[in-house]
This record gives structure tokens, sequence and C-alpha cells, in this order.
């Protein structure tokens, strides 16, 4: 539902920066597109966020295992206002208010816009036929982004029907929100909002089809 495009013209400020704060796995995968640098501490939101930035060799990586909320707290036990400045490499929106968070606790967060996320513009042919022909039972949403860029193709395209057939499994309640303009068959939401948790849902709920 995305496409991913690094900013490659972008010039990272690391001075004075104590820790690198990932929100997304594309996040990651920019800045180390950007910048060598590996040896700065890593606070990542998700697990998947983590394994990727320890994919591309950053040294100290350390996972909230969960959300915005839980990152802003992890780095707030382990950080201290007086050491430096927290960097946010992120794309040209974001989701959650990880900088209003910590700098309520009197960090410094400095945000850098390193990608854009462009929207798909419409389903592939091959997708539009499996959905009009019933060949697919559930669709996994990861981002409130992705959800509602996917009921919105669905819509504009008559394919409300089709999905009113489906099951959808997303990743948090803020995601099955952006998801709800359509009828679903049914809709899950992961325990908690980790790849990990949305994928065990997936496998429970395959496990008593």
């Amino acid at each position: 539902m995305l496409h991913i495009s690094v900013l490659t013209d972008t010039e990272i400020d690391l001075s004075g920066v104590q820790a690198v704060l990932f929100t997304s796995a594309n996040g990651v995968r920019a800045f180390a597109a950007l910048t060598s640098r590996r040896d700065i501490p890593v606070y990542a939101v998700g697990d998947r966020t983590g394994t990727v930035a320890e994919e591309n060799r950053f040294q100290r990586v350390e996972s909230a295992g969960g959300d915005v909320e839980k990152l802003a707290a992890l780095v707030a036990r382990c950080c201290k206002p007086t050491d430096g400045v927290l960097l946010h490499p992120a794309g040209t929106s974001v989701a959650g208010d990880l900088a209003g968070r910590l700098e309520g606790s009197g960090f410094v967060v400095r945000r850098a816009v390193i990608y854009e996320a462009h929207q798909a513009t419409g389903f592939s042919g091959e997708i539009r036929m499996a959905l009009l022909d019933g060949e697919v039972d559930l669709v996994l949403f990861f981002s409130p982004r992705t959800a509602k860029t996917f009921v919105d193709l669905a819509i504009s395209q008559g394919l409300e029907s089709a999905c009113e057939k489906l099951e959808a499994l997303c990743l948090s309640k803020a995601v099955a929100a952006a998801a709800d303009p359509i009828m679903w068959r049914r809709v899950l939401v992961a325990p908690t909002p980790t790849q990990d948790s949305l994928l065990a849902t997936l496998d429970n709920r395959l496990s008593t089809r």
C-alpha cells in the first residue's frame, strides 16, 4: 500500500546526539542508506524495527517491544536529558507524539525527515481479480495509513462488497479504526501492537478455521 523513497539529498545532523530513536523499519533503512555511523545507541519502537537495526549493523540496539508510548518510557529510563539530543529519523508523516512525550520530560528531540511514503493509487489487476473471485480470506494491516489506503482504494474501485467477505487482522485498535469504513466479515486486533503478536493472532485464527 506504500512505496518508500529515501530523501537522498538530506544531510543528517548528528552533532550532540546521544541516541537515535527509530519508530519504523523504514526509518532504519533510510538512515542506514544516508550515513555510515553505527556507533550511536539505538532505541527501537518494536522488535521488528530493532531486528532491522541489528541487520544494518547498529552496534547497540534496544527495543521497547510495543508502541510510541513504550518507546518514550524506555528512553526516559535509559537516557538523561543532560547527555545530549535525541534524534528521531522519520518520514514526512509520523504517528503518535514521541517528541512531545520526551520533551515533557526535559529531553531535546531533533526530528530528521529522511524518507517519503507514497500511497498506492490502485490495486493491481491480479489483486482486484482475487478479491472479486473470493480468493482472499484475510487481510493483515500493520498501520493506520496502510489500512486507510486499502479502504479508500476498495471503496473507489467498487470492491466494498468483496471486502465484506474478508477478515481484517489489525496490529492495534488505531489500525482497526482506520479500517472501520468497510463492513468486514470479522475484525481481529492483536493483543499487543507488535508484529509477533499480530502473526500469533493469525496463527490462532487459522488453527480454528
